[in-house]
This record gives C-alpha cells, sequence and structure tokens, in this order.
C-alpha cells in the first residue's frame, strides 16, 4: 500500500524575499517546488499539500482597501480575503504540478479544494489578537482606518510601523476532510488547507466566517492528523531545524524525539512566527499518530534520511 504524504509549503515555495511578487515570479517558484514534490510521486506516495498565503493575503486586503477608496467598492473580511488566496495559489500549485508532471511522462489529476478550519468561538485568543496582517500603516492611518473599521492595530517591534492584527486561534476541525481522503485515495493530488483554512466557527448546525488566520502549518498537521497520513513534511527556507541558531556552537538537528524536541522548545531555542510553530505542528502529528514528522526545505526531498525527523519517543 502506497503512502499518504501531507507537505506543508512555506512561504518561500511561491514568494522568495527579494521578489515583487508577479504571476510569473511566482509562477516559476511554484513550479520548481513542484518539482521537488514530484520525488513523492515517483515513489508511488499519495500526497495532499497544505500552504501559506502571508504576502498573498496581504496584497489582497491591499487591493480591497485600494477598491474602497478608489471605486467604494466594499471590502471584504479575513476570511473572504483567505478563500480568494486558496484559489489563486491553489491554481499556481495546479498549473506548476501538471508541467511537472506532463514532463515527468506521469498521469495524475491535481485538485484545489476550497476548505473551511473550524476553530472555537471561545477559543482566548479570541480576546488576544496578536497575529499581524496586511501592510504597515503610520500611527495617524492606523488610528484612523480603526475608528473606522473597528479593527485592532498594534505597532511593529521593529519600528517598520503598525499593522493590523487578528486572533489566530487553534484548528479543530477539517471540513470535507474525508473528501480530501477520498480523492487521495483515487491517486489525485490535493490541495488543500490553503493559508491555514477559511476560518469559520460552529452555529446552530452550520457555520459562518471569522475574522482570524490560523496557522498554515498546524492546520496542516491536523490535516494529516484527521487524514491518516503515514508521513508530515513541513518545508520551510533551511534544510533542518538548529538549535544554538547562529552561535559558535550552532547545531542542525538530525533524528530527534518528541521528547527532545518538547525540551529545546522549552528551552527557547527555536523561534517564534518561525521554527517554533514548525516545531509544535510537528509535535503534534507524531503524537496523535505516531509516525514521523520531517522539517526540511524543498531541496533535501529526495534524500529519506535528510531533515529534521521528529520520531516518537
Amino acid at each position: 500500500m502506497s503512502k499518504l504524504v501531507v507537505v506543508a509549503l512555506g512561504g518561500n515555495a511561491l514568494l522568495r524575499s527579494n521578489q515583487k511578487g508577479t504571476y510569473n515570479e511566482q509562477m516559476s517558484n511554484v513550479t520548481e517546488t513542484c518539482e521537488a514534490l514530484l520525488d513523492f510521486i515517483r515513489r508511488g506516495d499519495r500526497l495532499i499539500i497544505g500552504h501559506g498565503n502571508g504576502p498573498q493575503v496581504g496584497n489582497v486586503m491591499l487591493q480591497h482597501e485600494a477598491g474602497q477608496k478608489i471605486f467604494d467598492l466594499p471590502s471584504m473580511p479575513m476570511d473572504y480575503c483567505v478563500s480568494e488566496t486558496q484559489g489563486s495559489i491553489g491554481y499556481f500549485i495546479e498549473l506548476g504540478f501538471k508541467k511537472v508532471l506532463a514532463q515527468a511522462n506521469i498521469n495524475r489529476n491535481v485538485v484545489t479544494l476550497v476548505t473551511q478550519v473550524v476553530v472555537d468561538k471561545d477559543d482566548p485568543m479570541f480576546k488576544n489578537p496578536t497575529k499581524p496582517v496586511g501592510p504597515y500603516y503610520s500611527q495617524h492611518d492606523a488610528e484612523e482606518y480603526a475608528q473606522q473599521t473597528g479593527a485592532i492595530f498594534k505597532e511593529d517591534p521593529r519600528g517598520r510601523g503598525w499593522r493590523k492584527v487578528v486572533p489566530s486561534p487553534q484548528p479543530v476541525k477539517i471540513n470535507n476532510i474525508e473528501i480530501v481522503k477520498a480523492l487521495t485515495d483515487e491517486g489525485h493530488i490535493v490541495v488543500t488547507v490553503g493559508g491555514g483554512g477559511i476560518p469559520v466557527v460552529e452555529k446552530d448546525g452550520y457555520v459562518v466566517g471569522v475574522e482570524a488566520v490560523i496557522d498554515k502549518d498546524l492546520a496542516s498537521s491536523l490535516a494529516a492528523i484527521q487524514s491518516k497520513a503515514d508521513a508530515f513534511y513541513i518545508l520551510t527556507d533551511v534544510p533542518q531545524a538548529y538549535i544554538n541558531f547562529k552561535k559558535e556552537n550552532q547545531e542542525a538537528l538530525g533524528i530527534i524525539t518528541v521528547t527532545q524536541a518538547k525540551k529545546y522548545l522549552e528551552e527557547g531555542q527555536f523561534t517564534e512566527g518561525s521554527m517554533a510553530p514548525k516545531m509544535r505542528a510537528a509535535i503534534k502529528f507524531v503524537e496523535a499518530t505516531g509516525n514521523e514528522a520531517v522539517i526540511t526545505d524543498a531541496t533535501t526531498l529526495s534524500d529519506e534520511k535528510g531533515g529534521t525527523r521528529i520520531i516518537a519517543g
């Protein structure tokens, strides 16, 4: 039986730090990433892909703001913006993957599901919004925008301006995960939980969107758990996780246990907003399934022993 693998793509899979984010730039980056993912398909694995949307959802918010100012078009809420980026980024991944599949003479379908992820309406993060989204503003503009919309703004700790902040609640359930699983069982490559999923809460038997952003690694981890995946990969811009990062005694981590990973987290070895949430997502998957989680970059995927590999224990 082939393995079911879930891969969470990092932001650099679509947009590199020195790029503007043109269509051609993003298309080239995605295709390069899909070439690396092709190794899973060659090995006969089934594949689910999650992805981030940080730069893209910020651009969508700017477009909505400009449309409101210039053309009096209504601005849309965060859950709507996430759904937009799920469609557009999924389209990029479908195009890129179909291209590399064709070049490898492999016939597979690639399908994107616009995916809702349920969060708890009583999650404490709703009372403490900390996740920055969208562009930077001056203090004056931020205060004016806050008065107009009721949004909350906080000053960037690096002094780059003020940004809107929204809650980042824990994902509880991936809606339609059974459809994702059925599609992968038929051999299709599925793109899901884009940008962490569209945040929704359950109410009287249905769901409603909420102003929030779900961590894409945690959402992908939950998708891996609920789809009963055999392995979970988190792709980032470094080949391994490190302790004592950028110090003289820096050490790359190979195989580590959950106990070791938790110890390093407690010691503050991993940066919040960077490696720490990835390690937490990996730990959640391993604890729930007993299977292996891997943190690495796209260039190391072909090495079945590469990356930082978190195992039970």
